[in-house]
């Protein structure tokens, strides 16, 4: 049976309806993309950025909202209809005193607390949320961990400019001159706030530290950069690494919602109350002034396209700490390229290599990096995201990097695409309507160690795809949990699965959708674990996004 009808007609796409600019995208011909005869869909070749509420047509799609569940070698051991954002969240996983949280949150005004011990009883421990016009910092994405040698749990969690929406509209610095100086004047802090938690709600976590990643500001002046982007990363010890623009020269940035391309800079944390920075990284040709040298902007036929994002939207990839070994870290700079760091000697952060990723415009082209095999295996999987709803844009692949030479990454394969079962109403995900393309394969965070030799990707209409790389010269889709297409009738449908988080050690993968929550497992991990992992002690913390 069909579901509701799936978007009014005042949310269709009109180009009349936007300014364009010299250099941005134009639409593609129709007949250039779309339902090919064979039941294939073709992506079109490059899109201009449309807002993510607004949905596009096109022969082919449903007409509805699809009511049905798939699933392949996966089963749900659990649904919650809990939401705190239907379109992006952020998860931390941490035990304490014999028991397993979840703390979720997103939107800066709003979290919840779970106990999911049982991951099939999952209980709200604790909650809070507050108005916009509330005088508080916004809850950014955080990280929680436990310091041995220090014997607590510390949370760092990242404060940035607003990076879309400004007055209650999105902002676009290309046709609005009044987005720069609304950017620049700011007043909340542009870095990083450090916790000492008393207990596993942020009501019992006491600030020890506002850090600001510009270094030369005074104490009564207005911060420059874009303060931490997205998720500190940071294993309990003593180095923190994050991504940042750290003053107001890294504007060699084409995406029209913000000034800043963001770099990576590190920290010594040893004493949590009192951050040292020990160095920062940045793709040359980034600041104001560096353009005409830049190897990594001659030829780049994204630069200047109003479109691209350049930079980092997350923290370095590592497989493990810098202290217990790792040398190399992994950085998606977006529309930059793929770049390889040397992060041995944290204050000497530099990269050894570098290779582009093929221009996928509109879209998130460079954003996450899957460190999980390659220690084993000498890949990495590198992804952007879909920005743009119903596809309309360049398809957003799974690139496979070989970085066994880590002064010579080669991008050597694409992952395959996830294809619906034979009995779906359609013959590709597309048509399925929402966004479709890889978001991201959990975080850093994720508990427990990488097992099984699969990589699982929320993928928006597609739900949770994990794909099995057992054998990396042949990787293929393992399983698959796909849930409806909205429960609900506000369900931001841009967006039906927009996060996983994996518990590796409890053979688990939570999967986030626009209507709740599913805790779902596959034969691929193993049989899934109730209660604490017996390899972990309490409180042996372990978070997440």
């Amino acid at each position: 049976m069909a579901g509701s009808p799936y978007v009014p007609d005042a949310k269709k796409y009109n180009p009349d309806d936007f300014v364009r600019v010299e250099g941005e995208p134009v639409d593609p011909d129709p007949a250039s993309w779309g339902m090919q005869p064979d039941g294939t869909f073709l992506p079109p070749a490059l899109t201009p950025s449309v807002p993510r509420d607004v949905f596009v047509d096109w022969p082919g799609q449903l007409d509805y909202r699809d009511p049905q569940t798939y699933a392949l070698n996966a089963n749900a051991e659990a649904f919650y209809p809990i939401v705190v954002n239907t379109s992006h969240s952020w998860q931390c996983i941490y035990d304490w005193d014999g028991t397993r949280y979840m703390l979720h949150y997103g939107g800066g005004n709003h979290w919840k607390l779970y106990d999911i011990t049982d991951p099939r009883d999952l209980k709200i421990v604790d909650e809070e949320q507050w108005g916009w016009g509330d005088p508080r910092p916004q809850f950014g994405a955080t990280t929680v961990q436990w310091n041995e040698k220090l014997g607590k749990h510390f949370a760092i969690q990242a404060s940035e400019t607003p990076r879309y929406f400004l007055k209650g509209r999105v902002a676009n610095k290309w046709i609005d001159d009044t987005v720069e100086g609304q950017l620049k004047e700011w007043e909340g802090l542009r870095g990083f706030r450090t916790f000492e938690m008393h207990g596993p709600s942020p009501r019992d976590w006491t600030i020890v530290n506002e850090t600001s990643t510009d270094p030369n500001h005074g104490p009564d002046e207005i911060q420059e950069g874009n303060g931490v982007l997205d998720l500190p990363v940071y294993y309990g010890d003593k180095y923190l690494f994050v991504a940042t623009a750290p003053d107001n020269t890294f504007t060699n940035q084409p995406y029209k919602t913000t000034l800043w391309a963001a770099g990576h800079a590190a920290y010594d944390v040893s004493d949590p109350s009192k951050p040292e920075l020990l160095s920062t990284w940045w793709v040359p040709g980034t600041r104001e002034g560096e353009e005409a040298d830049s190897e990594y902007l001659a030829g780049n036929d994204r630069w200047n396209n109003k479109t691209s994002w350049f930079g980092s939207r997350m923290g370095v990839f590592l497989p493990r700490s810098v202290e217990s070994g790792a040398k190399y870290a992994y950085a998606a700079q977006g529309g930059q390229g793929f770049f390889v760091l040397d992060v041995s000697d944290p204050s000497n952060i530099h990269h050894v290599g570098w290779c582009e990723l093929p221009s996928s415009v509109a879209g998130t082209e460079g954003d996450n990096v899957d460190t999980t095999q390659v220690e084993e295996t000498g890949y990495v999987y590198v992804s952007g995201y879909p920005m743009n709803t119903d596809c309309y844009e360049p398809a957003k692949e799974i690139y496979q990097i070989d970085v066994s030479d880590p002064t010579q990454p080669k991008l050597v394969r694409t992952l395959p695409r996830p294809l619906p079962p034979a009995e779906a109403k359609f013959t590709d995900w597309a048509q399925r309507r929402g966004s479709f393309g890889p978001k991201r394969s959990g975080y850093f965070t994720n508990t427990g160690t990488p097992h099984g030799g699969v990589i699982p990707y929320a993928f928006y209409a597609a739900g949770v795809q994990i794909f099995d790389v057992r054998d990396p010269e042949d990787p293929k889709v393992g399983a698959y949990f796909v849930p409806p297409m909205g429960l609900k009738d506000d369900d931001d449908l841009a967006a039906p699965v927009h996060g996983v988080f994996v518990e590796w050690d409890r053979n688990l993968i939570w999967v986030f959708a626009n209507h709740g929550i599913y805790a779902v497992s596959t034969p691929l991990l193993g049989e899934p674990v109730v209660g604490l992992p017996a390899a972990v002690p309490p409180p042996a913390a372990s978070v997440a996004d």
